[in-house]
């Protein structure tokens, strides 16, 4: 009987293992970017919305990882890393608060990452990702980013910044 029970653990566990050893063999990333222009001349501690719409390259990554959208079981942010492109001096340090959310046509709006109490006199940020399913956001042709940012200086210039998100893809194979 004990055999039974040992040979029946040594089963689960197997299973267990080569689930996640398939899971992990079928996990790829899709890198996408787009920039966004923080406005200037709104004063210090007030919300500024925009938005900028953005092309998905997630059929042409689904079809180079031998799946296809309908195949993907999950879909989450794994860094989203903003950088200032314009102007090139320019650091964070006029930004209090940032907020993305991802939308689409056919899907309501989610925060995607956000980061707060901003202290950095860096030209790079990392935001906190949620952990939001986001499949039917990289399933779609293309998806909108909204950006909520508080300042706490006074922005005298547009600043461009380029937005580099790293989403990670679990799917099956045809």
């Amino acid at each position: 009987m004990r055999i039974k029970k040992y040979l029946a653990i040594a089963v689960f566990g197997l299973l267990a293992i080569s689930c996640s050893v398939i899971d992990s063999l079928l996990t790829f990333s899709i890198n996408n970017q787009t920039s966004v222009t923080i406005p200037a001349g709104f004063p210090v501690n007030t919300p500024i919305d925009f938005s900028a719409e953005t092309a998905s390259n997630s059929s042409t990554v689904f079809e180079n990882n031998n799946t296809k959208a309908d195949l993907v079981k999950d879909v989450r942010l794994k860094e989203l890393k903003l950088t200032i492109t314009k102007p090139t001096d320019k650091n964070f340090s006029f930004l209090k608060s940032i907020h993305m959310y991802i939308s689409t046509n056919n899907s309501d709006e989610i925060e995607l990452a956000f980061l707060d109490d901003i202290n950095s006199t860096s030209n790079t940020l990392t935001l906190t990702q949620s952990s939001e399913k986001l499949d039917k956001y990289l399933k779609a042709e293309s998806f909108t980013l909204r950006v909520k940012t508080v300042t706490k200086e006074t922005v005298s210039e547009n600043i461009t910044v380029k937005a580099d998100m790293r989403f990670q893809v679990t799917a099956d194979t045809f």
